[in-house]
């Protein structure tokens, strides 16, 4: 089949104009409009183009730090494995991370447990980072915040 770029459009107008402003967080997972995208990047099913993110890191209101999910399990270096769903293996696709607009938010779906986010965090860091990223001195590592 074919890409549905003109079927994702006309979603992504009344998406744009949706008056859709959700209270989201860390660690939660909601089914977002991720759209009908190009080359490897991970498109959206059905007639809305909808699929699994995780909130990595809510910045305002208005967008948010997410990562694609998937029930296909992989392995390696891109991916994290973990539950949300007893019995549902969800895979992260960390090597998909991105900004997203709160706008594409649909409905709160679960959230993944304290440790397997931390784990994916690092895992996250890893990939991105080579496993070398510090925080500047000023930051307090306790808090995470500027001194």
């Amino acid at each position: 089949m074919g890409k549905r770029y003109d079927d994702w459009n006309e979603v992504k107008k009344h998406t744009e104009n949706a008056e859709n402003y959700l209270q989201f967080k860390s660690r939660e997972i909601y089914n977002a409009k991720i759209g009908e995208n190009i080359g490897f990047e991970q498109n959206g099913k059905g007639d809305e183009f909808v699929r699994p993110v995780l909130i990595l890191k809510r910045l305002t209101k208005d967008m948010f730090f997410g990562i694609p999910l998937s029930t296909i399990h992989r392995d390696g270096s891109f991916f994290y494995n973990f539950e949300f769903i007893e019995g549902v293996q969800s895979t992260a696709l960390l090597v998909q991370a991105r900004l997203f607009s709160s706008k594409r938010l649909l409905n709160k779906i679960g959230m993944i447990n304290k440790e397997d986010f931390l784990n994916l965090r690092k895992k996250l860091n890893d990939l991105m980072f080579d496993g070398d990223f510090t925080l500047p001195k000023d930051i307090d590592r306790s808090s995470r915040r500027k001194l």
